[in-house]
């Protein structure tokens, strides 16, 4: 572990965005420890921030554009890399238009500026998210893969394959990127093939490209004409053609795979999006910025499940369970007789919750309802299934000890058997939709695999009262 880093001094680099054409200058600032990474709008009326994470992302097509209360900034994967790459954990990032300046099509005009407003260490530790299991994501219909598993260090194993000659199969592994990264990654270029070039630009994109800053592979056949048409369509008035080696104007590579080491670029400016370093082994084949920013969203659900086990989870768990009755008492505020969760066995953080309620003769209610022939009462099962949900809604508050949880109506419900002592019920809680004041809920609740009873829950937020 190394302590945070930030930028030393002011510094800035100025061209033009690769897909809405503008022209924009991009100023990389020092920042406080525990800031992250923070564009900030200068061309808007108060200067609005757009914190990058992967919360904030809105669009992933042929790049990363993210958006905070209506403010967007396109493309902002070759900025992220670069500070990533340079190991910078905090910086704002101003940029006075909605897009940074593409450059060549690479990083290595960022990583230049970096290097020379230099790099201050911070005084405390920069977190690391080790990873600890293997995560998998696979795309049938593009046969895209892309997985993480467990290792000693960040690494990159990235693979591509394309159906034309001068590109085919690539192949790039890293070792120890931060090391690497400036060298063998940083000034590897965007990438696309000829046959795409109007269609993206008819969708509204690469209003700025041109044939400086971008490799276009040649995958047919075209003539004069067509390369005159290409020519008026980007404005272009130099001379266009078709290279020996495949890439319009015949550009010379600078790496013999150079359009998978630029996967890896992108790669790694998504992955920043997550807010912290990665101990683990990136596995990618044939992947994109569609696949890594779901990748990105799998690991902080991860994340975030682990922060909250830590959090509430005091003691460790012996069983598999998420957590323990200790662990859910320090989360909801109910206690014996109306405390009616005893286990968390499966959570995903703002989605869903699965938990479990032991049945017994013990529980005081079987004293007066049907003493003869015992029943749980159906309301306490919608109250276990609520209790559920608390647990969802709370997590979803930076403050939860200060926070309770009313609910305000209850729709749909839905009682289909029994539930008698020596039962165990499982709820499956599901958040359909989570807003401060008014917050919707799905939850069904099962014994032995049958499900017993259903509900729709609205449920609302609050201070609680400590006086």
């Amino acid at each position: 572990m190394r302590n945070q880093r930030t930028i030393k001094n002011p510094v800035s680099v100025s061209g033009k965005g690769l897909h809405t054409g503008v022209a924009s200058t991009v100023t990389f600032k020092p920042a406080p420890e525990n800031t992250g990474y923070i564009f900030v709008r200068t061309d808007i009326e108060n200067n609005p921030q757009i914190v990058a994470d992967i919360e904030h992302v809105v669009d992933i097509s042929r790049g990363t554009t993210i958006q905070q209360n209506g403010h967007k900034m396109h493309t902002v994967e070759h900025v992220l890399a670069a500070l990533a790459g340079m190991g910078v954990n905090n910086a704002y990032i101003e940029v006075d238009n909605i897009e940074p300046p593409v450059c060549d099509g690479s990083a290595i005009e960022f990583v230049k500026a970096i290097k020379k407003a230099g790099i201050e260490e911070q005084n405390i530790p920069q977190p690391v998210l080790v990873i600890d299991k293997i995560i998998r994501l696979g795309d049938q219909d593009s046969e895209s893969e892309i997985h993480i598993l467990p290792a000693e260090s960040f690494s990159i194993t990235c693979m591509v394959d394309y159906k034309i000659t001068d590109l085919g199969a690539q192949y790039s592994a890293t070792y120890d990127l931060f090391e690497e990264f400036e060298e063998e990654y940083a000034s590897a270029r965007t990438f696309c093939f000829l046959s795409e070039v109007e269609h993206l630009k008819e969708a509204g994109l690469v209003k700025g490209g041109d044939v400086d800053n971008a490799l276009v592979f040649i995958d047919k056949v075209i003539n004069q004409k067509e390369i005159d048409r290409i020519k008026k369509l980007f404005t272009i008035t130099q001379d266009v053609t078709l290279g020996d080696n495949g890439l319009l104007n015949n550009t010379e590579l600078r790496f013999d795979n150079e359009a998978v080491r630029h996967k890896v670029l992108d790669l790694v400016g998504d992955l920043a999006l997550l807010g912290i370093p990665i101990q683990g082994h990136v596995l990618a084949a044939r992947s994109g910025h569609k696949h890594n920013v779901e990748l990105v969203k799998k690991i902080k659900q991860e994340y975030d499940k682990k922060t909250i086990q830590n959090k509430f989870q005091k003691k460790p768990l012996d069983s598999k369970a998420f957590m323990d009755i200790k662990g859910i008492m320090n989360i909801l505020p109910h206690r014996y007789p109306f405390l009616l969760i005893d286990r968390i066995v499966d959570f995903t953080p703002k989605k869903k919750v699965h938990s479990y309620k032991n049945v017994t003769m013990n529980e005081q209610f079987f004293q007066g309802h049907f003493p003869s022939d015992p029943v749980m009462p159906g309301v306490l099962i919608v109250e276990a299934m609520a209790q559920s949900a608390c647990l969802l809604l709370l997590d979803s508050e930076e403050h939860s000890e200060d926070k309770l949880v009313f609910f305000t109506a209850i729709d749909k419900v839905r009682f289909r058997k029994p539930v008698v002592p020596g039962d165990q019920l499982h709820f499956k809680v599901e958040l359909v939709k989570y807003r401060l004041r008014m917050s919707k809920i799905a939850g069904k609740a099962y014994v032995d695999g049958e499900m017993v009873c259903e509900a729709e829950l609205m449920a609302s937020v609050v201070d609680r009262d400590r006086e």
